[in-house]
């Protein structure tokens, strides 16, 4: 009842979404010219993915697009934000061979949303590195920068007349940390300098990024999205306040602040014992002026000091127990509205997407249906947080959920379910949730009342 008293304060031309990413749902990993990609190669090798799983056949979605976006069409979504996978365009990562087939599939995709009047969202790099941009270095050498300007270019020449929303990176901290410094997910490197690095270099490559597809198109509507979560002291002690801020610094302002400041947060030295080497013009080219901002909230952390000399920073994470996620992840909706609030306090007024919110449950299909409802608790508690911040006049233009289809979880393989379609890895059928069904009938309500004026 609470949310829906508060749909009022959400605009119709307010996006409503579903997101996925190509090499989680695509599948078609070795046919019509896709080359291999970093994450082909790490969940090929034994004990990096749980059960050995991999995204070879994923949900097929390269072949049974046309029946998602059918889906999508049955639950009221207006908009669908996918990413691209970069091997399928570019097999060898740069553009002296771009792979017609690759381009034709995204061609087909786009064309039935807008058919089906969904309105498509593209994200250039959600992870899928091809393998031989890696072999030379991958987001350790500068030059991917530059390659990654010439795929984005190339993609706006292609879709840019349809598509106009624009995503270059999804979740740099997860490429640098996961990917560099924790070796959690593909390439699997574990080094503090690779991390530093690695995301300076992705950073670097949305600025090139974002000017080569300005000087090809100049009616896109272009940003970055970022994994960001309010952090919060365990007590207000002076050492917990200052742990909350070390890791305020490691999982947000590490990214905000170069994106929108022009400089590095210099409590990165206490995190990692030095600042990230760069050229003196890179934060020109880093800080480009952002259409928009995309956030991805799925929880926010609870931390204390930790006395463990052995971490890279004395922070460790205080977890509440009474609400808590397939993942492992406490649900804290009050930290999005304190989150949205806190990036236009700090970093001055942008419109926001929330690109990806959701939640993983064990889910389980009784007598034909899929009952989640912690998950519809979950999705609409973080909606009513985003009602919040529209409240107290936050300009936030879309919500994303996250995702369409249960899918390649990366690391944990397919043994996390977040889709609001649950979908048997068998036979690959797919099946509208509970979740699904509610969230069509919240699109509707929300689109059917007038906008109340905040």
């Amino acid at each position: 009842m609470a949310l829906t008293n508060k749909l009022k304060y959400f605009p119709t031309t307010f996006a409503w979404g579903v997101a996925t990413a190509a090499y989680q749902i695509e599948g078609a990993a070795t046919i019509d010219g896709r080359g291999s990609s970093i994450w082909d190669e790490f969940s090929h090798t034994p004990g990096k993915v749980l059960s050995g799983d991999t995204g070879d056949i994923a949900c097929d979605h390269y072949h049974r697009y046309p029946e998602d976006i059918a889906l999508m069409n049955h639950i009221g979504v207006t908009h669908y934000r996918f990413s691209v996978s970069w091997p399928r365009i570019l097999p060898d990562g740069d553009s002296h061979h771009i792979n017609a087939k690759g381009l034709a599939f995204y061609d087909r995709l786009v064309d039935t949303l807008l058919d089906n009047q969904i309105i498509p969202a593209i994200t250039l790099y959600h992870w899928d590195l091809p393998s031989e941009l890696q072999i030379q270095g991958g987001w350790l050498n500068s030059r991917t920068s530059d390659v990654f300007a010439e795929y984005a270019q190339i993609m706006v020449a292609v879709l840019g007349d349809r598509v106009k929303q624009w995503i270059t990176h999804n979740e740099p901290w997860c490429t640098a940390v996961l990917g560099h410094l924790t070796g959690e997910h593909a390439p699997g490197v574990t080094s503090k300098d690779a991390a530093l690095t690695a995301a300076h270099h992705v950073l670097l490559s949305h600025g090139k990024a974002m000017m080569a597809m300005r000087s090809t198109r100049n009616d896109l509507q272009i940003g970055i999205t970022l994994n960001l979560s309010q952090v919060y002291p365990d007590q207000p002690s002076v050492e917990s306040i200052r742990a909350a801020s070390l890791q305020d610094v490691f999982n947000n302002r590490w990214y905000l602040d170069p994106l929108f400041v022009g400089h590095y947060p210099e409590e990165l030295i206490d995190i990692f014992g030095k600042q990230p080497q760069f050229l003196s013009h890179d934060m020109d080219l880093i800080k480009q002026p952002l259409d928009f901002l995309g956030v991805n909230y799925y929880s926010a952390q609870v931390v204390a000091p930790s006395g463990d000399n052995e971490s890279p920073w004395p922070v460790r994470h205080v977890t509440p127990k009474d609400r808590i996620t397939a993942m492992g992840w406490p649900v804290i909706p009050k930290g999005l509205t304190d989150l949205l609030m806190r990036l236009q306090r700090d970093y001055g007024p942008i419109p926001l997407f929330i690109t990806e919110n959701g939640a993983a449950y064990p889910d389980e299909i009784v007598d034909g249906r899929i009952h989640d409802v912690d998950r519809i608790e979950y999705l609409s508690d973080h909606i009513e947080a985003i009602a919040d911040a529209l409240a107290h006049g936050i300009d936030v233009r879309g919500y994303f959920l996250w995702s369409l289809l249960d899918n390649f979880e990366w690391a944990f393989g397919y043994s996390k379910r977040f889709g609001i379609v649950y979908v048997d890895y068998t036979t690959l059928e797919r099946t509208l949730k509970d979740s699904a069904l509610w969230y069509g009938r919240l699109i509707h309500d929300a689109l059917s009342l007038p906008l109340n004026p905040v």
